[in-house]
Parts: C-alpha cells; structure tokens; sequence
C-alpha cells in the first residue's frame, strides 16, 4: 500500500501537466490522499506504526466480499521492540513524496505527512530490523537497505536537507539490479537521483551510473542484456502479477528517458549507445502489449480494449451484493463464487491483471490468480506512463 502511494505520488509530481490535460489529475490526487489519511492515523503515536489489519491466512481461506467478512481483525504493528525497518522507510517515502504532491494545495496537510515521513525515517534508521510478522503474505525479500535509499532520497527531494544527502551519499549501501517492484527500489532511488547528478552533483555518478546498468540489462538490443523478453515482446521477470515489472520498467525507462533528453544525454551499454527516444519507445511497447498489441490479441486491463478480462482474481469484483447481515460459510464461499466459470459480476473497471506467462499464453480463469489478480502497484505504475502516452497522441 505504501510503495502504490509513493509511485502514484511520484506520477503526480512528474506527469502533472500530462495527467491535468488528461483530466485524471484530481483523481490521482484523491487516490493518494485515500492513503495517506490511513497512513496518519496508522503513525498516531511516534516510533509506532500500524502495519496490517486482518489475519491473512483465515482470510484467504474464505472467499467473501470485503463487506460480509467475519474473519478476524487482528492488527499487526511495528515499534520499539518489534522493528519493521523496511515498512517504516517505505511509509517514510510514500508521506515525503506525497507531501510534495500536496504542498501548494494544503500546506498544513502536506507538513503534517513530511513531518511523520521524518520521525519514520528516524525510527527506520534507529530500530533496524526486517519484521515478518506478515509471513508467508509480503515478506521482504531483498532487505531494507533498498527502502532507507528510498525513502532518504524523497526526504531530500521534499526538503533539500543536507542530513538526507549525507545518508545517501555516506551510509546508503548501494546495488545493482534489473527490476523495480514493491520489495526492491534500489532502480527508482537511482532513477531519482541522477537527475541531481546531471544538475552538477558530481558526488552521485555511481547511481547514475546504476541507472544506466538497469537500462542496459533490460533493453533487448543491448549487449548486457539479461532479462528474458517473451516471444511477444513482453518483459517477463517471474510468474505471479509480472505485469508490475511491466509497468515498473515502462514507468522508469520513461521518467528517465526525460531525464536524459532534458540534460541531452545518452545511457552507453558496451559499444552501443541509447538515447531517450529508445527509452520511451521500449516503454510504449510494454504498455501497448498490455493493452492489446500482443500474440492473445486482448487487452489486459479489465474494461478496456479487445477481449478484456472478465475473471479478476479479486473477491469484491466476483461476489454479488448481498444482505449486510448474511452469513456466508467459509468453505462453501469457493464452490458459490470461487470456482464459478462465469464472468464477475462487479467489473473492476481499469484494473491490470497480472498478465500472460513466458510463452505469451493468457487464461481468464478467477483460480489462475498468477494470471488474473489485479495489484494496486500495478496500476500506480502505471498512471504515469499512460498519462505520457496519451499527451503524445492527444
């Protein structure tokens, strides 16, 4: 949730005048704002955070609208004793980079998110620890030294502080890698970055310089190419909701592509040379796979396009309204609604399935939950890419 706020937020300070033309600006702002009031009142008291409500495992064997659940709403916190470094700094960079978003709007709300995005960050820092109390649903894979990069660099883009920079600069412990997702934010951090790098700030070529190897080990033309593309073009990293590399990278290749081109500047991958326009042109045709241009010849997005998903992965979507006082039989959930081979019958209109395997093949099945569950990060990281598209063809 927190990582689908700071790319959201990250597309409302980029692509402003893309998603105004659009109409979609205020959208985007609201959806942020959805978030960050859950996330003040999940930081009310200092060094602790709320970080999940609900028991994962007594949920997922009960197949109800969010609206009719009986389950149990355990809450899980991070403080003191029990350290979440990587929750608190992801929190940390959603209320920084959502307080960018909000300043000229409301300047009281947006100090009180920058305000607890440094008392998080301070907290992430001091109680350093991977909390896996949400395991096996979430659990960090990568550490937290991608998140305290992360969340340094929006605390300094939202405040210009020396003592941010110095973190990124001195005890930030940097990575080289070819993905961007909810676990892994070493690529965005970099992508960020080296905009200040090109402004003169010589001191931070080495993230300029990772940026540019996580261009080179993605473009398929490239000579240190390492990711395995699709037989129909689509970047394919592992199964379940793959299509958040999809979007990540699109997003990523695009906000960089700006960079270079506005510092007129290429990425050098061994012999070869890339400028902007290969960026953006890698980028377009991820988000074109997804929307169509693919062997299946359907769209990925539920709503959209040509043969679009009917079968999300997603109980609101597959269970019909029902009395708010019914009770519904866990176990008799999945043969009622689950294990139905029939068209949800609340669509989730926008929403980005997790998309087709290695081999470009698609089933539209509610229990192929690789291929048909939708991700709030999916989409976030997807706005920008799209508001950029439709700029360009408006």
């Amino acid at each position: 949730m927190a990582f689908t706020v700071t790319t959201l937020s990250w597309a409302a300070i980029f692509y402003q005048k893309e998603l105004q033309a659009a109409g979609e600006l205020e959208n985007v702002r609201s959806a942020i704002k959805w978030g960050t009031d859950y996330f003040l009142k999940a930081t009310s008291r200092k060094n602790r955070l709320y970080v999940q409500v609900g028991d994962p495992v007594l949920d997922h064997d009960c197949w109800i609208r969010p609206e009719n659940m009986k389950t149990p709403r355990t809450v899980l916190q991070i403080d003191g004793s029990t350290p979440g470094t990587e929750i608190a700094a992801e929190t940390a960079a959603a209320m920084a980079a959502s307080s960018i978003v909000f300043r000229r709007l409301d300047r009281t709300y947006a100090r009180r998110l920058l305000n607890k995005a440094k008392l998080l960050f301070q907290f992430a820092k001091s109680h350093k620890g991977s909390f896996d109390g949400e395991c096996p649903f979430y659990c960090s894979f990568s550490g937290y030294n991608d998140e305290l990069l992360w969340a340094a660099s929006w605390l300094y883009m939202a405040t210009r502080r020396s003592v941010y920079l110095n973190y990124i600069k001195e005890e930030s412990i940097p990575a080289s890698v070819n993905e961007f997702s909810w676990d892994l934010k070493y690529a965005g951090a970099q992508v960020l970055l080296s905009e200040l790098y090109f402004q003169g700030d010589q001191d931070l070529e080495n993230f300029k310089n990772e940026a540019d190897s996580f261009v080179c080990s993605i473009l398929p033309d490239s000579p240190y190419h390492q990711v395995f593309i699709t037989p129909g073009g689509m970047l394919y990293l592992r199964s379940g909701a793959n299509t958040q590399y999809v979007t990540g990278t699109a997003f990523l290749f695009d906000v960089y592509a700006e960079t270079l081109a506005k510092h007129n500047q290429k990425v050098v991958c061994g012999d070869k040379q890339f400028d902007s326009s290969h960026l953006q042109a890698f980028a377009k045709q991820q988000m074109d796979y997804l929307l169509g241009n693919n062997p299946q010849g359907r769209s990925y997005m539920v709503g959209f396009g040509n043969k679009p998903p009917t079968q999300a992965h997603h109980r609101g979507a597959s269970v019909p309204k029902l009395a708010p006082n019914e009770v519904v039989s866990c176990p008799m959930s999945f043969g009622k609604w689950f294990r139905r081979d029939v068209p949800n019958p609340n669509e989730l209109t926008g929403a980005i399935m997790g998309g087709p395997d290695r081999n470009d093949f698609f089933e539209d099945k509610r229990w192929t939950s690789s291929m048909t569950e939708p991700c709030t990060y999916v989409n976030s990281l997807a706005v920008g890419p799209l508001a950029k598209l439709a700029s360009r063809h408006a």
